[in-house]
């Protein structure tokens, strides 16, 4: 049995378009809210957090939704689209909104671009679910791990398109001395990437032709799959184990609190403090996700020597370092550093280092009949913690002054080491797989 690459390349593109659009929303939109509507970091900080909110009720309901669908092109395809093309013309109109503003403030204008942006996260929590339920669907159960780091890859292709773009059309010697910014230039051009990625997904994966098929080969391996992971569940089941799963979705939150504050204020921080423009700040948070992108394959084959727990404990330290450092040149200057660019890549390894290893550390405390709950444990509480630390870090803000956003990042992300400590299970030492991409995606079981 092979992993069919073009195929998996393709469901990526829905990841890509996903990964694209949150990059440009958490990038800009706080900076609309802020230097247009001229809210408070607070403020801003509730409605960033709005869409994880949202997230918490939308993504399950759409997917038991989609799971129920009968369309003749399949679950997840009718949703994918209708989703895609309504959040394009949705987001849109947010840029228009915020020029008009600009020109001519008023509360109804304001009224009007709070409630597109509102409906424009339900379009988004439309397809986010069944996008991600794709790729299982199509994929038979052997080959997750390669497909998933396939998807991965183009998640992360998504994001650096936006940061590359917004690099080149938001320079400073282009945004330098303007009183006001017009973003429909660059939402436009994501909103016209994700339209072709999930166009090209519709024409060259027949969803429903591929799923029956796989439907045949999943019942025929089910049973004895089923059969041999019941052996042992009640000792997974053991209070230490619970102590530990408990631990290790506290650490999840912790530096979830820490990291997503970053992605949230970082471009803001970077524009306000440091005078930068857009792109300048952008190129920053680039040579992040470059930085991780680039130590997917020598963190998997380090987990795999000396473990998955001590591989996330250094992944820790080193990020919380990273934004150490970083506060440490705040106080120096009120300027950018050139060598905050080697800070930001070693930012990019260290999340590389928690994040491939975390979920399969999760999903290993658990049967092959609860893979599907523990995922869900393991989104809930890193979903509840970027509700979360949007809305603290923005008060913290507002209130201290932003320089307190490395410090704060910092301080979770150390929280998350000690909490760490005391996950004693889920450290299992695979071999390195012979393809080495399987390694960027973790563990499926």
């Amino acid at each position: 049995m092979k992993l069919n690459y073009k195929r998996t390349f393709l469901v990526g593109f829905a990841f890509l378009s996903i990964c694209a659009f949150w990059q440009l929303y958490d990038n800009i939109i706080p900076l609309i809210l802020l230097n247009t509507f001229k809210l408070t970091s607070g403020t801003s900080g509730y409605i960033m957090a709005a869409d994880n909110v949202l997230a918490m009720f939308l993504l399950p309901f759409f997917g038991s939704l989609s799971d129920k669908c009968k369309s003749r092109m399949g679950r997840r395809m009718p949703f994918i689209l209708g989703g895609t093309f309504s959040a394009v013309i949705l987001m849109n109109t947010l840029p228009i909104l915020d020029n008009a503003y600009f020109s001519r403030p008023g509360g109804l204008i304001f009224i009007g671009f709070i409630c597109v942006l509102g409906a424009l996260l339900i379009a988004m929590g439309l397809y986010r679910s069944p996008a991600v339920a794709l790729m299982p669907d199509v994929t038979p159960k052997p080959l997750r791990s390669k497909a998933n780091a396939i998807i991965n890859l183009m998640g992360a292709i998504g994001g650096i398109i936006y940061l590359i773009i917004t690099s080149f059309m938001y320079s400073s010697p282009k945004t330098s001395g303007l009183e006001h910014i017009d973003y429909v230039p660059i939402f436009m051009i994501i909103s016209a990437i994700m339209a072709f990625s999930v166009v090209l997904l519709a024409l060259t994966v027949k969803e429903k032709k591929i799923t029956d098929e796989l439907a045949k080969l999943e019942e025929e391996e089910e049973q004895p799959s089923d059969a041999a992971s019941d052996e042992g569940v009640h000792e997974k089941k053991k209070p230490e184990v619970v102590r530990s799963l408990i631990f290790l979705l506290c650490s999840i939150s912790l530096w979830f609190i820490g990291y997503n504050a970053m992605t949230t204020w970082f471009s803001t921080f970077a524009t306000t403090a440091w005078n930068m423009s857009l792109g300048a700040a952008n190129l920053c948070l680039t040579v992040a996700t470059g930085g991780a992108i680039l130590s997917y394959i020598p963190v998997g084959i380090i987990s795999s020597k000396i473990g998955r727990k001590k591989t996330i404990l250094a992944g820790t330290v080193l990020l919380a370092s990273c934004f150490a450092v970083s506060f440490m040149f705040t106080l120096m200057s009120d300027t950018f550093n050139p060598v905050l660019y080697l800070v930001f890549a070693l930012v990019g390894l260290a999340w590389a280092a928690i994040n491939v290893n975390s979920l399969p550390m999760v999903v290993e405390m658990c049967s092959s009949k609860d893979i599907g709950k523990f995922t869900g444990y393991y989104y809930t509480f890193s979903m509840a913690a970027q509700i979360v630390t949007p809305i603290l870090s923005g008060i913290l803000m507002e209130k201290i002054g932003l320089s307190v956003l490395f410090p704060y990042s910092a301080l979770f992300v150390l929280a998350s080491t000690i909490t760490m400590l005391f996950v004693m299970h889920g450290d299992s030492k695979p071999e390195v797989p012979k393809d080495k991409i399987e390694m960027i995606g973790g563990a499926d079981d």
